[in-house]
């Protein structure tokens, strides 16, 4: 499973990070940077240790997962 991590710093500079799961690829970074804008501008978002204040990095998450079958 794959999904894109939106990181943004908060009022106290601590990292908040939202997930959005089935991420379109090849990514457009343009957008993607866009997007973030129109979350701070808009304050959309609110984090336990305040508003939303700048961006911090994105990045795509790929996770495997492979189940164990226990005898």
């Amino acid at each position: 499973m794959k999904v894109l991590e939106l990181k943004f710093k908060n009022i106290e500079n601590k990292v908040v990070t939202l997930s959005l799961e089935a991420p379109i690829e090849p990514v457009d970074t343009e957008t993607i940077s866009s997007v973030m804008d129109t979350i701070l501008a808009e304050n959309a978002f609110l984090s336990t240790g305040g508003d939303l204040i700048s961006k911090d990095s994105a990045r795509i998450v790929e996770r495997y997962v492979t189940d164990i079958t226990l005898d």
